[in-house]
């Protein structure tokens, strides 16, 4: 209709008259008129710091070998920067190997709604431990170990773990009694949280941790996510590409765990500790290493500064405090909401 109405009206009123009284765009009008020529894109130039054929070539190789190829991106940069080698940075190495379509999930991934947690804060080791009970699928169908893990919420070292063939009071009296006095925990320094299991409730386990000088927080029922340091190291323990369906043994269980919580302890670089590893923090040789990062950092940005824009690369930094539901975020949640 509008079309038509131009059509009529062009010719007696010209053609800005006529597409005031039609309605019609003059911009439409002319653009119809002499419609754009669609070239093909330019190609869009590489930019300067970007890594040549040879080094792409070269990461790819380092990513694809035997030792790393289980590992995820920022455990390689960390294990390669402690060894005094810099390749490329950690977003880098997902963009290549995004590009060769190698970044993928190994295992189906939970989720979980987000939930409070309780108030909880450490700055040091042995100050906060997190203790859990997991299942471990065993030989035959019904059988399961029950795998005691605690773990210091400040430097994500795991201060103790037993496996055993059954969960109850007295398993866990001696599993705690053993952590405390490996760790030499003082009375009235250290705090043990876990969640609302008969064991964790128990008033066996209750009396041991008062006579230990030790306190003791709870989730709130049937919420799992109260006590997030747990549920991640056990997370971490059944995604470990090693980590078998079943279990043959008790025996078997024993040994793949005295070799995954070493590796864990001593070897694995822990994004929430500024991929330090556990043990690092824990005994505090953790701000030396992060010394010798820089260094090796320095010397890679001196050696090619265009590499990283101008920009001095620094290693990340080792959190100071480490909390379970921090009542300063949720004071600013609780503000917007």
């Amino acid at each position: 209709m509008i079309e038509a109405c131009f059509c009529e009206l062009q010719p007696l009123l010209g053609t800005a008259a006529a597409c005031r009284a039609s309605g019609k765009s003059r911009a439409t009008h002319y653009r119809r008129l002499s419609p754009p020529v669609l070239g093909p894109p330019r190609p869009r130039s590489s930019p300067a710091n970007a890594l040549s054929d040879e080094e792409v070539a070269e990461l790819l190789c380092v990513l694809r070998s035997p030792r790393f190829c289980d590992l995820a991106p920022a455990q390689i940069w960390a294990i390669l920067l402690d060894e005094g080698t810099y390749l490329a940075s950690i977003s880098t190495m997902y963009r290549v190997l995004r590009a060769n379509g190698e970044v993928k999930e190994r295992r189906a991934q939970a989720t979980h709604p987000t939930r409070q947690r309780p108030e909880l804060m450490a700055d040091r080791p042995n100050m906060c431990w997190s203790w859990d009970i997991t299942k471990l699928r065993g030989p035959d169908r019904g059988v399961w170990f029950d795998c005691y893990v605690a773990i210091d919420i400040f430097s994500r070292y795991v201060v103790g773990w037993m496996v055993a063939t059954a969960e109850n009071a007295e398993l866990a009296e001696e599993f705690i009694t053993r952590a405390v006095r490996d760790q030499g925990v003082e009375k009235g320094t250290l705090t043990i949280h876990a969640d609302r299991g008969t064991s964790m409730t128990s008033k066996g386990v209750a009396e041991l941790l008062s006579d230990l000088g030790v306190g003791r927080t709870h989730s709130r029922p049937h919420v799992s996510n109260d006590n997030p340091y747990s549920e991640a190291v056990n997370k971490t323990l059944k995604y470990c590409p090693a980590f078998p369906e079943r279990f043959g043994s008790i025996e078997h269980a024993r040994t793949f765990c005295d070799s995954f919580f070493n590796y864990y302890n001593h070897d694995h670089r822990h994004s929430g500790i500024g991929l330090h590893t556990p043990a690092s923090v824990h005994y505090g040789t953790a701000p030396e290493i992060r010394a010798q990062r820089a260094a090796t950092l320095d010397a890679a940005y001196e050696a090619n500064p265009r590499r990283f824009c101008g920009r001095r690369p620094t290693p990340p930094k080792i959190p100071t405090v480490a909390w379970i539901n921090n009542p300063a975020i949720q004071s600013d949640a609780q503000k917007t909401s």
